[in-house]
């Protein structure tokens, strides 16, 4: 595929994850400065993270556009930079299960799904940013940091707790039956949420596993990222 119809393909992804990533008021952004991923960083990866000359000029061009929107650029991107071919795989597929607007999960359900698959596979790096998109688009400051903790003890809805079942088991790599199917049912779920919730679960546990393995640090400002909420911009109306 050519470097344009590529970054076609994973800019959805790009600006999405820049708008939810938009600091909240009082974070320093990159604007104005030099970027921070025109040199290796430290305390990203163990792995050598690439300087952007001698990066493929549509994985540029998506970090870019995620920094320059969002106002600074999460590390999965800079760690994973490191095998381009990979990092084009594994954004497609991290757009397809996290962006589609199909089916019955809300985005604040995949973020969370994720957080309890990562909480299961104790992975820093989506614990804290999945942690953090949770926060932005449920507006619940509170809920990810429960289920991060133990997710059998949060307060949590009934369609919550059994489409977080689910996705344990899966995360578990338990024998799938069809009662599990059957809880998913009783909550508002068909089988093709089912296949989304078991998808996610299964992505981020190869995620999850790779952050190990590269030792990804998690960025400074997911932590603070939606538990206030944020200054409006002087000028805002109603309307806008």
């Amino acid at each position: 595929m050519a470097s344009g119809g590529l970054l076609k393909l994973l800019r959805p992804s790009a600006v999405l994850l820049a708008a939810t990533l938009r600091p909240a008021a009082g974070i320093a952004t990159t604007a104005g400065r030099r970027s921070d991923a025109d040199a290796p960083p430290g305390r990203v990866s163990r792995y050598p993270v690439p300087y952007k000359k001698d990066l493929p000029y549509d994985i540029v061009a998506l970090m870019e556009e995620v920094e320059t929107k969002g106002g600074f650029l999460p590390n999965v991107f800079k760690a994973l930079s490191h095998r381009p071919a990979e990092f084009r795989a594994f954004f497609a597929y991290y757009n397809e299960l996290m962006n589609k607007e199909t089916g019955r999960l809300t985005k604040a359900d995949r973020e969370l799904i994720v957080v309890a698959t990562s909480m299961h596979n104790q992975c820093l790096y989506c614990v804290v940013s999945h942690s953090a998109l949770h926060r932005i688009y449920s507006k619940k400051p509170t809920l990810a940091d429960q289920v991060a903790v133990n997710y059998k003890n949060a307060e949590l809805s009934p369609r919550e707790r059994a489409m977080l079942d689910f996705a344990l088991a899966v995360g578990r790599s338990d024998t799938i039956t069809d009662q599990h199917f059957l809880s998913l049912e009783e909550v508002g779920f068909d089988r093709e949420d089912a296949w989304d919730i078991g998808a996610i679960a299964a992505f981020f546990a190869m995620s999850n596993r790779m952050a190990h393995v590269t030792d990804m640090r998690p960025n400074e400002e997911f932590y603070n990222l939606g538990r206030v909420p944020r200054a409006k911009d002087k000028g805002d109306g109603e309307g806008k």
